[in-house]
């Protein structure tokens, strides 16, 4: 039933592209309300099975619809130096939403539940009522009078450059030219079409990107980490401990809750791969360790029953410092500008595949494994490995300008031994309103 909801995304993506990029990014998230509300109620009314299931896929599609303009509003209205920090609380939201469902979860039922998930549907979509389209969108489709009207509602707390200038004047300006930019280069490639994009995915720029990230994709997604949070009562259920699972299921949202909060500012100021090196060593430990205890509970040779859960707890600690949200964090910077947005689509789409193949084998691998036990320990060494695949090939994209991660796919593949060159590049500039996250003016283009 977890799965459900994965699959249908990709699709629904692709979708909400469409949707987003003809009709507006807040009136895509508008129009992504009706499934989720639809959605829900169904399932709230569901008399069987399979009606439960048609309302989660609406609820996926609605999630899709909802979550990617919403990603692609924050970041062309967010000054560049804030961008990392908003898109880091992403996760943050995704968290507090598993907590407030696990509380409601144990207090309610299921299908009062489902009835209050539409609140949650509903207020965002009146939120959007009374915000400013993104003023990026407004100019492509020559709607320059409310662009303007745009900026100056999202900059009217921002101070003026001069006397003669507003901020929002300037950042009108700016968007122009790099609207004409993207024109320019779009007359480039006009008939070029699919078999562009199959000659650009076959230079090192593009298959060693995609072939990098699925292979991170598939550590992250096989570490148990989704399969922690998806079946976190069943998970906690078969290690035999002494606590209740609705509320070790609770205190795993909160942890990832807090942590989610404080990786804003993990991830602003430590190295990709440092993260997500200590970040697999720590959750490989907690995860034998929880695996070794589940064995003993069931051999009845240990007392201490809430050890596999304490160990799982820090085991999503560590896992919300690297693995979590570094791999899905690196699709935007890998790709050349050329095949970003479909590299993107891509990459998310084998995300969700391996994520969906993970959930949906997660009983099949505990009988293939012999038990919870056994599982957990295939999770610790899953960990084991994927430290020593980032060791291997991933890239240290902290601190570097995008077309310095372009230049490095062209000759390089395997990491071990590559200089790590300006990686600090980014702590010793000096901010200014006008400046990207690299130090470079957004009048230029950060390819």
């Amino acid at each position: 039933m977890a799965s459900v909801l994965i699959v249908i995304i990709p699709p629904a993506s692709i979708v909400s592209g469409l949707i987003m990029d003809n009709l507006g990014r807040l009136n895509c998230i508008k129009i992504a309300g009706i499934p989720g509300v639809i959605g829900w109620s169904m399932i709230a009314l569901a008399q069987n099975v399979p009606i439960i299931i048609f309302g989660r896929l609406l609820v996926g599609i609605s999630s899709a619809w909802g979550t990617s303009p919403g990603i692609v509003y924050i970041t062309e209205i967010a000054s560049s130096n804030l961008r990392m920090s908003l898109m880091a609380i992403a996760p943050t939201y995704v968290s507090l939403g598993m907590v407030l469902t696990y509380l409601g979860g144990w207090y309610l039922h299921w299908r009062h539940l489902a009835w209050i998930c539409n609140i949650f549907i509903i207020v965002p979509c009146l939120v959007c009522m009374v915000l400013h389209e993104s003023p990026s969108w407004l100019i492509l489709k020559g709607k320059y009078d409310q662009a303007k009207k745009s900026l100056e509602w999202i900059h009217k707390y921002q101070k003026p450059v001069d006397e003669q200038v507003s901020f929002a004047e300037l950042q009108y300006k700016v968007l122009q030219e790099e609207q004409q930019k993207k024109k320019d280069e779009a007359k480039k490639h006009v008939g070029k079409g699919l078999k562009f994009i199959i000659q650009q995915f076959g230079k090192p720029t593009g298959w060693k990107p995609l072939v990098i990230l699925t292979g991170l994709f598939f550590f992250q997604n096989f570490s148990g980490i989704y399969i922690t949070m998806f079946y976190s009562i069943s998970f906690i259920e078969e290690a035999h401990t002494n606590i209740n699972p609705y509320l070790a299921s609770i205190l795993i949202g909160a942890v990832r809750l807090v942590m989610s909060i404080a990786s804003i500012y993990i991830l602003k100021k430590f190295r990709r791969r440092s993260l997500i090196f200590a970040s697999t060593i720590l959750m490989a430990i907690f995860m034998f360790i929880a695996g070794t205890w589940t064995r003993w509970i069931k051999e009845g040779t240990t007392e201490l029953l809430w050890v596999p859960v304490i160990a799982l707890l820090f085991y999503v600690v560590a896992s919300t410092i690297g693995l979590l949200p570094i791999p899905t964090m690196l699709i935007a910077e890998f790709f050349p500008l050329e095949i970003r947005g479909i590299g993107y689509s891509i990459s998310y789409s084998i995300f969700c595949i391996l994520m969906f193949i993970a959930l949906q084998t997660y009983y099949t691998m505990s009988d293939f494994f012999g038990g919870a036990s056994n599982l957990q320990l295939f999770f610790g060494a899953i960990c084991v490995g994927g430290c020593i695949y980032s060791y291997c090939f991933l890239p240290e994209t902290f601190g570097m300008k995008l077309i310095d991660i372009t230049d490095y796919f062209k000759t390089k593949f395997i990491y071990i031994g590559h200089s790590e060159k300006g990686i600090n590049q980014e702590e010793n500039t000096v901010r200014d309103p006008m400046l990207d996250g690299n130090g470079n003016s957004d009048k230029r283009e950060n390819v």
